[in-house]
């Protein structure tokens, strides 16, 4: 009997423990689903879009739905894979979709000299908010739609202190560095 008994429990405890895991496993594979084709937390920094994005770490959502649909307009602030640095998410205002005529300041530090361009098809041009801080369009020409990465819907979700950045990166989702 006794040995009956300390099977029942271990075969009760295993049961337990499997569907545990399994539940475990169906969250994980719904938050990837989530985070890769619906909508994504991504961690923003630097200067290139003061003042509408701190130069302070911040915590963005980004729907990812609107650059598969081709649901982009001019104004809207969008994570771009970076042509020239692959591995790099860089965040940018859209300026001009295929087809536009967009006129730009070649140099805004060292001078007013401005040529046009129109948009070829298949591609945005993208810039940052602060035009004498920023490496976009102006620097490599237009940008592939297929480098479009997702369409920033919320921002200020969290300013991230200074020093307390380590406890922020606890979360479970997939942070990515955006110049």
């Amino acid at each position: 009997m006794g040995l009956r008994n300390s099977l029942n429990l271990l075969k009760s405890f295993a049961k337990e423990g499997f569907d545990i895991s399994v539940a475990v496993g169906k969250f994980f594979c719904c938050l990837h689903v989530v985070n890769t084709y619906l909508v994504t937390p991504a961690l923003t920094s630097g200067p290139s879009m003061l003042p509408t994005l701190n130069l302070t770490p911040t915590i963005v959502l980004a729907e990812r739905l609107s650059p598969r649909f081709n649901k982009l307009s001019p104004g809207d602030v969008v994570l771009v894979r970076s042509p020239e640095v692959p591995r790099k998410i860089v965040t940018k205002r859209v300026i001009g979709v295929e087809g536009d005529r967009i006129a730009y300041v070649v140099d805004p530090q060292n001078g007013d000299q401005s040529e046009t361009i129109v948009v070829p098809k298949g591609h945005i041009w993208i810039q940052g908010d602060n035009i004498y801080n920023s490496y976009d369009s102006r620097n490599f020409g237009a940008v592939p739609y297929g480098l479009l990465e997702a369409k920033i819907f919320w921002k200020d979700i969290l300013a991230i202190p200074n020093g307390s950045m380590r406890s922020f990166l606890l979360l479970s989702f997939q942070f990515e560095w955006q110049e």
